[in-house]
């Protein structure tokens, strides 16, 4: 399968710090972009979380880096420090795209401004993403996660509605920024090769995870109606996650999965009945259909009702634990974990990209040790000598 210039000709270089900066770079390296990440000398922050193997902190073993870093390349670059400003400036030359997550105007202050970058280099992206954006009254305000997946809104639609709003699982505010970081950066890297115009990406983890609200701020900004309560598992008899025998099934049945639907259950008899016979009066029975539903489901095991259902047509799944998607027949037959090893963490499996191209294979390669390539990137590529490279590492620059 062949390498499509538009990835494999970019070079990236990332100076973020967090999640959604080294995602948005993982993905670009996953697919043949040369990533180049310019870690502080004391190393990268998410090389310090864990789980580590062993249960002993190690800057090469934590599960989260050896995922985010994979395909990248190290080099240690103390950016804070005169000398260090001047080497980024020459690495800059070289590079397509530059990602950064600092605070508003921290790049301005070391004199990397977008205006400065593209006098640099004509063609470059900037991209920085930040929890509210480059500008508005929370500009330079800091978030986590969770904060960030509060302030988007989605945590208003999670949970039941007499207890308090609930966080989604992982760091999703993190990944769907640094999603959308990916996807507005490729864009603009192929308008700046094309049509010869730099762009500065502004992402605001805010305005990622509000986007995906579906019709819920149309509702509100058109009709002034707030269709946003919080429901919590079970919407109705046929929507929702039901407790099953050792885990749980979700339903979603639309009226014409209904007979489907019945025949799955073991109860085709409740196609007949006066009181389910069409939508209307499922709903208006919702208490007694619901019972029913709730007594079925309690008596399953989730995986074999999830493969009778498939056979029946009728749309019921069960929730995958996180041991379910390492067994999953359908994951394994999409090659979809990846075997890597690493010269300190040893052998590792880890998941692959969330989208594959027709043509453009994606790359199998472990994380970087920490500035592997320092001597590559600043002897090789920049003209330095190994003179020059103890005396910058004994100044505290790389």
């Amino acid at each position: 399968m062949r390498e499509a210039a538009s990835l494999s000709d970019l070079c990236v270089l990332d100076l973020s710090t967090g999640i959604a900066g080294a995602f948005c770079t993982k993905l670009f390296a996953e697919f043949g972009a040369d990533v180049i990440t310019l870690e502080p000398p004391s190393g990268h922050p998410l090389r310090r979380n864990g789980p580590f193997a062993d249960d002993r902190p190690h800057p090469e073993t934590g599960a989260l880096w050896l995922y985010l870093g994979t395909n990248k390349r190290s080099a240690t670059l103390n950016i804070e420090t005169p000398s260090g400003l001047r080497l980024l400036s020459s690495v800059v030359e070289e590079a397509n795209i530059i990602v950064e997550d600092f605070a508003p105007g921290k790049i301005d202050g070391l004199g990397l401004s977008f205006n400065a970058l593209r006098r640099i280099k004509r063609r470059i992206v900037l991209v920085s993403i930040t929890p509210f954006g480059q500008t508005g009254p929370r500009a330079g305000w800091r978030a986590t996660n969770i904060t960030s997946f509060a302030s988007g809104g989605q945590m208003s639609l999670t949970g039941d509605p007499d207890r308090e709003p609930l966080v989604a699982g992982g760091y999703q505010a993190e990944y769907q920024a640094g999603l959308q970081a990916f996807a507005a950066a490729a864009v603009a890297a192929f308008n700046a090769d094309a049509l010869e115009v730099p762009q500065h990406v502004d992402i605001s983890a805010q305005e990622c995870m509000a986007s995906a609200l579906e019709l819920y701020l149309p509702w509100w900004a058109y009709l002034k109606r707030d269709i946003s309560k919080r429901r919590g598992n079970v919407l109705s008899a046929t929507v929702g996650v039901f407790p099953a025998n050792e885990g749980y099934l979700g339903l979603h049945i639309m009226p014409r999965n209904w007979p489907r639907f019945a025949k799955a259950i073991g109860s085709p008899e409740l196609t007949e009945d006066e009181r389910f016979k069409d939508a209307r009066s499922r709903l208006q029975n919702n208490d007694e259909l619901e019972a029913i539903v709730y007594e079925w489901a309690s008596r399953q095991d989730p995986r074999e009702a999830y493969q009778a259902a498939g056979a029946a047509r009728a749309p019921i799944a069960f929730v995958h634990t996180i041991r379910d998607l390492f067994e999953s027949e359908q994951l394994r037959s999409r090659d979809f974990f990846q075997r890597v090893e690493h010269p300190t963490a040893g052998e590792t499996t880890l998941p692959g990209p969330p989208f594959r191209m027709s043509e453009v294979q994606s790359r199998l390669g472990r994380v970087p040790l920490l500035g592997e390539h320092n001597e590559q990137l600043y002897c090789e590529e920049m003209g330095l000598s190994r003179r020059d490279l103890a005396r910058l590492r004994a100044a505290g620059v790389i």
